[in-house]
């Protein structure tokens, strides 16, 4: 809104007005009104929970050994993070961007998933909360519909990096970008010489019908990566700064690829596509990461208000669909790898339980899953006769800030390592 209304002004010559123009600066200042809602809402929210005796209920000490300081704790902090992204975007962004519009939407549409499972184990005494099959059900309608807009939308182009030698027979190369913006199947793949991999690559025996079949697969990889992303995200939160604070450094990563992708010159320099329009995530991932920092003023160790599904589902759903807009989808598994090992330890200790039951064996791989939650399991607290894998890794429990804090320092290791990919290849 005040981007419009200072550019209005700009026409009379308003001193001062020509700076909403700048992405830079409309984005620094989302960054900081974000953290400062954040920091002033959530007092509020937190001591408004408390008044109506809102809070955590008790934890089995078998998988929180620290879980009895927590009882009492105000959950849905998620709703904190929701306010502190969406003022400031609604404030500094272009309302009419296609990608500003998907990421706002995206943001409700997670945002009240997430409040219907926290809404069910808070208020409906239900601790196994919305069942999971709803749960998959709106991640796939979510991702269902980026990808549809996507696709349909005159607004979503980009201009293609074509790689040419450069003039006087020398062997250095430019990077040109196509002069015509088009809609493409094409996306970022790391470590392969020009980055691209097109979606309608293995249908080219359908002929004139390739592309229209490259769409349905991007759809459907749309579709996986947003459930995939928001589930990892999901399972991440289960300690004091944990998800939002690996969520954050995600996110500062995304705002550079965003930043890059939406700029010619960055674009040519690094040899990637270029997506017009895309630089206006910058101010809502910006947005996002004050909201995240924020947050932290009260969910850093010791918690004064957990982010609950409304937060968690949110915040991966909104780094899935980043992600697929900027064409960097294929990046996330070196981004967001913490959220996969969440993700895929819960899935081998699944089945490797099961497996271990139909021989009449109890096995399982790790103390407890997430895999953040076997660091802190106590000798003790171990099930009697069951084999473990990596029963003896690690010695003892660590503290749970001491795991957050390190889940931290690896998502930044790979945060840098997924920016490199740029110039790997």
């Amino acid at each position: 809104m005040l981007y419009y209304l200072f550019r209005f002004l700009e026409q009379f010559g308003v001193p001062g007005s020509g700076m909403w123009s700048y992405i830079s600066f409309r984005s620094l200042l989302a960054l900081m009104l974000a953290l400062v809602v954040s920091a002033w809402f959530g007092e509020y929210f937190i001591k408004w929970m408390k008044r109506r005796h809102i809070g955590e209920t008790a934890r089995d000490p078998k998988i929180d050994p620290f879980g009895e300081k927590k009882v009492g704790v105000p959950s849905m902090g998620g709703i904190i993070i929701i306010v502190s992204i969406l003022v400031p975007v609604l404030l500094l962004g272009r309302l009419r961007n296609i990608y500003m519009i998907l990421m706002i939407a995206s943001t409700i549409w997670f945002g009240l998933l997430g409040f219907a499972d926290d809404y069910i184990k808070i208020f409906r005494k239900n601790k196994e909360g919305l069942a999971g099959r709803y749960k998959i059900i709106g991640q796939v309608l979510a991702g269902l519909a980026v990808g549809l807009t996507l696709y349909l939308s005159p607004d979503v182009v980009m201009r293609e990096n074509v790689t040419t030698r450069s003039l006087g027979g020398g062997v250095a190369t430019a990077v040109v970008h196509k002069s015509e913006p088009v809609k493409s199947t094409k996306t970022t793949i790391p470590f392969v010489k020009n980055h691209n991999l097109d979606y309608a690559s293995p249908f080219k025996f359908l002929g004139n019908h390739k592309q229209a079949a490259g769409w349905i697969l991007f759809v459907l990889m749309t579709i996986v990566v947003i459930t995939s992303v928001s589930n990892g995200a999901n399972l991440n939160d289960g300690m004091d700064g944990m998800a939002a604070g690996n969520s954050a450094i995600i996110c500062i990563a995304l705002g550079i690829l965003a930043y890059v992708s939406g700029h010619l010159y960055w674009a040519g320099y690094l040899n990637i596509m270029f997506i017009p329009g895309s630089e206006e995530l910058v101010v809502f991932i910006c947005a996002m990461i004050g909201a995240l920092v924020g947050f932290l003023w009260y969910n850093a160790y010791p918690a004064q208000v957990f982010m609950g599904d409304t937060g968690s589902l949110c915040i991966g759903g909104l780094i899935g669909v980043i992600a697929v807009i900027i064409h960097k989808e294929l990046l996330l598994p070196v981004l967001c790898f913490i959220f996969f090992v969440e993700s895929l330890s819960v899935i081998l200790q699944v089945e490797y339980f099961k497996w271990g039951k139909k021989r009449g064996r109890r096995q399982r791989i790790f103390k407890r899953t997430p895999i953040h939650d076997n660091f802190r399991v106590l000798p003790h607290q171990m099930e009697e006769g069951c084999h473990y894998v990596f029963g003896r890794w690690p010695h003892g429990a660590w503290h749970e800030s001491k795991i957050t804090v390190r889940f931290w320092i690896t998502t930044i290791l790979l945060a840098a390592a997924t920016i490199i990919t740029l110039k790997i290849r």
